[in-house]
């Protein structure tokens, strides 16, 4: 298995010298680092050449480092059944950076696109109807965003009086709880009245 991705990483880079960053093989996955511009053709690469044959867009998804200069990683998941193969497939991205969509090579990417932009706020490049698909019209701020907070900012209610869903700016009925680490919930090791007798014996 090792081997055969090896090999599949080596034929990456040299085909696609232009688009390969980087290669890595980790517990038994090949992922590869793309230059973002140079997503949709590798994509095409990907599923028309005969050694690949990655036929089939699993998913795609992002991650979040808002230390970082290129804050998201998007991540794309292949998959090849006529190679019986998996590859993941990473861009860097800016926070102001847009994406080329690859909707164009596997229209199944056409919603996977959405829910990124829905959940972290990157904008896809010549996507078709990039809007979304997840949250509620008006919706404030990106959820999967490390700097969303958990709350979130809106409340949505159904209001009796008024028989009609209600949105409201959140408001925290209670101060956050202050832990003093003295409950078995809170995973904290201490002795309890009694278990002293325990060694006694």
């Amino acid at each position: 298995m090792a081997q055969d991705l090896q090999e599949l990483a080596a034929h990456l880079e040299l085909k696609r010298p232009d688009d390969v960053i980087e290669t890595r093989i980790a517990h038994d996955e090949l992922t590869v680092t793309v230059a973002t511009s140079r997503i949709v053709d590798f994509v095409e690469f990907l599923r028309n050449d005969a050694t690949c044959r990655f036929t089939t867009l699993v998913d795609i998804t992002a991650v979040d480092y808002p230390e970082r200069v290129q804050r998201f990683d998007v991540v794309y998941h292949f998959l090849s059944m006529q190679q019986n193969a998996r590859i993941r497939v990473r861009l860097h991205v800016r926070e102001d950076e847009m994406v080329p969509s690859i909707t164009s090579v596997h229209p199944s990417a056409n919603w996977f696109e959405r829910e990124v932009f829905d959940m972290f706020g990157i904008i896809f490049s010549d996507h078709p109807d990039l809007r979304r698909i997840l949250t509620d019209y008006g919706f404030r701020g990106f959820p999967l965003r490390k700097d969303f907070p958990t709350t979130g900012y809106t409340e949505v209610r159904y209001d009796e009086a008024l028989k009609r869903v209600v949105y409201e700016p959140v408001k925290l009925t209670q101060e956050y709880r202050q832990f003093d680490f003295m409950s078995p919930w809170e995973g904290a090791q201490y002795i309890l009245p009694g278990d002293e007798k325990q060694g006694a014996k």
